[in-house]
């Protein structure tokens, strides 16, 4: 790399760094690349049907627009805090060593929601499948609505 590139990288490193963007670090071996190729690949999809992005933040930011239309109360912070306890953010994950489990219900997905719960408070207009992250995320709510008042009443395991 020619010294001209290599400072010009470092730069853009300490400018990430500084700026707390370090997503741009990221991007940066695909800087001056020949194809694009390995850039655009992708195995899913960048945004979700309504149009939000396909991360957490727009699975989130979804489910919260579900829920206004719903009156299911709840805020970001809360349904974050406790996806980040729950799943760490994973929405496949499983837990299939809790005495849910062992009754043969394990907790599913980003906001580990056991099957008989999710049917229970599942909100209609949202996917079916528990692993969903916004039919996951906003049948969670309902329940945590239910019984605690809110998500952002929940610390711990519900």
């Amino acid at each position: 790399m020619p010294a001209s590139a290599q400072s010009r990288r470092a730069r853009l490193v300490r400018r990430a760094v500084l700026t707390g963007t370090g997503v741009a670090i990221l991007a940066l071996p695909v800087v001056g690349a020949t194809t694009a190729s390995a850039a655009t690949t992708s195995t899913t999809a960048s945004t979700t049907l309504a149009g939000y992005p396909n991360t957490l933040d727009g699975w989130i930011r979804e489910s919260l627009a579900i829920m206004a239309q719903k009156g299911i109360p709840g805020t970001y912070n809360g349904i974050y805090r406790n996806v980040i306890r729950e799943s760490s953010g994973n929405q496949y994950a499983i837990n299939n060593w809790d005495s849910n489990a062992a009754a043969g219900t394990p907790s599913k997905g980003l906001l580990q929601v056991i099957d008989p719960t999710f049917n229970a408070y599942h909100v209609a207009g949202t996917s079916y499948d528990p692993y969903d992250p916004v039919a996951n995320i906003t049948a969670a709510c309902n329940y945590a609505a239910a019984v605690y008042g809110s998500i952002d009443n929940v610390y711990g395991a519900y």
